[in-house]
């Protein structure tokens, strides 16, 4: 049975775990962004609308407002919980507790289904 300070430190990797996978999905999005203001940036400058200068400017302007309007990730859409999210830590043995009251739901959805396949049987026979 893994120890207190076991599970301190699985807790810790996981957070950095999902800290340097964020950071990586966001920094992939500012650099597509990047190449694509970039591309449309090297048009301009081919037909003439806009110098290089003006071009270099544009890129790092459209660059510095993206970077300010990100929004912190999955922060932008919820209010923070009144308290903390409970997480369940299971031991390598144990397996996972079903509640009832979720099997019954998915019994209720299934005949639900049943039902519906039924009557759509039916209204294509009429």
């Amino acid at each position: 049975m893994p120890g207190f300070g076991d599970l301190v430190q699985k807790a810790f990797y996981l957070g950095v775990g999902l800290a340097s996978y964020a950071g990586e999905k966001a920094g992939g999005k500012l650099s597509e962004l990047r190449s694509q203001v970039q591309k449309l940036a090297d048009e301009m400058v081919a037909k003439g609308e806009m110098t290089t200068d003006e071009a270099r400017r544009f890129v790092e302007d459209m660059m510095k407002q993206a970077q300010q309007q990100q929004p912190p990730a999955d922060t932008a859409e919820k209010t923070p919980p009144s308290e903390p999210r409970r997480i369940e830590i299971l031991e390598e043995d144990e397996e996972p507790t079903v509640k009832e009251e979720s099997t019954d739901n998915v019994d209720q959805l299934r005949q639900q289904v049943l039902d519906l396949q039924e009557e759509l049987k039916r209204l294509q026979n009429d």
